[in-house]
């Protein structure tokens, strides 16, 4: 054999050897790397819902069990960029942007209401356009008082719930919402302008940084992203709309408890614990109405997804095998 060849076959055999004494959890990602299938893919879309152009994303095979993912403020469908592949495999998985969020159209406010009545509309009449008969949850923030109008209004179509910083209990608003209250009961436009600064690119970075202990784990296109949504003309009128609507949701949560307590949906309830958006306080009492959901806490603020994203699709894929997998 000539020297060549020799070091060639040396290489090979040291290869091997390397692939051999991988640990099992590398090799096995490795290996599902290498055999993704293409329903994995995330396909970008729009679809027009009665007049106004709604964009979602989607990916997983067109028969598996449906996920629909609803993001939070100040963010878009941008905050599932990770989450939507991870979960992708075995599930068909779904997330729009509202209006006046990421991708989707921005009419103007006098002729589209931007309350969370709308959304609801918006988003429902989404799942029926995408042949979306029956669907797991997954709300956050903004998402919550969306999907729970949606389980409320059609319990037999929604299989499961995931619950990630999305409140529906009274414990869960503390002192940040204070200046927001003050708005909610003057209306007036002095206490308006007092919450403009949510908007501003200092706050839209404070709501992914505080409360996380290590920061380097938060991309800074999160933030990046988000504050280009807000700072597209008449955008912040549009927050400042939904800041205001936001009083709605309170009256409702007695409703939503009731749902919770009555119909009992699988529901997995997630938290980052130093949250000061929704408090953890407002974690806890979902299982005081609902024996059947499980509560973990993270060790980080409002976006948990950006700093626990592997762990959460973890868990969020485990829950679904058990209560809405294929075979259930």
């Amino acid at each position: 054999m000539s020297k060549t060849l020799l070091n060639l076959a040396t290489a090979a055999v040291l290869a091997a050897s390397a692939v051999q004494t991988l640990p099992a959890a590398a090799a096995e990602s490795a290996a599902q790397t290498a055999t993704a299938p293409a329903a994995e893919q995330v396909r970008y879309r729009t679809v027009d819902i009665d007049g106004v152009e709604v964009f979602y994303r989607e990916a997983g095979p067109a028969d598996a069990p449906a996920l629909l993912l609803l993001h939070g403020f100040p963010t878009s469908s941008h905050m599932f960029r990770d989450l939507i592949p991870r979960l992708a495999q075995r599930y068909r998985v779904i997330a729009p942007d509202y209006p006046g969020f990421g991708y989707s159209a921005a009419p103007p406010r006098e002729g589209f209401a931007y309350t969370f009545d709308n959304y609801a509309k918006t988003v429902d009449a989404l799942t029926q356009r995408l042949g979306l008969e029956r669907y797991a949850l997954y709300v956050m923030d903004y998402g919550a008082p969306v999907g729970f109008r949606l389980a409320v209004a059609h319990p037999q179509r929604v299989s499961a719930i995931v619950v990630q910083n999305g409140n529906a209990y009274d414990e869960g608003i503390a002192g940040f919402w204070d200046p927001i209250k003050a708005y909610w009961r003057s209306g007036a436009p002095a206490e308006r302008e007092a919450l403009r600064w949510l908007t501003s690119a200092k706050a839209t970075q404070w709501q992914y940084t505080n409360g996380v202990r290590d920061v380097s784990l938060v991309s800074r296109d999160a933030w990046t992203h988000d504050q280009a949504g807000l700072d597209r003309p008449g955008n912040q009128e549009i927050q400042l709309d939904l800041f205001y609507d936001y009083r709605t949701n309170l009256p409702l949560y007695p409703q939503w408890q009731r749902y919770f307590r009555e119909r009992k949906p699988p529901m997995l309830v997630l938290w980052g614990r130093n949250d000061e958006i929704f408090v953890a306080a407002g974690a806890a009492p979902y299982r005081r109405d609902n024996p059947n959901a499980t509560v973990k806490y993270f060790d980080t603020g409002h976006f948990a997804l950006e700093t626990h994203g592997v762990e959460i699709a973890r868990e969020i894929g485990g829950f679904l095998d058990r209560h809405v997998g294929r075979d259930k």
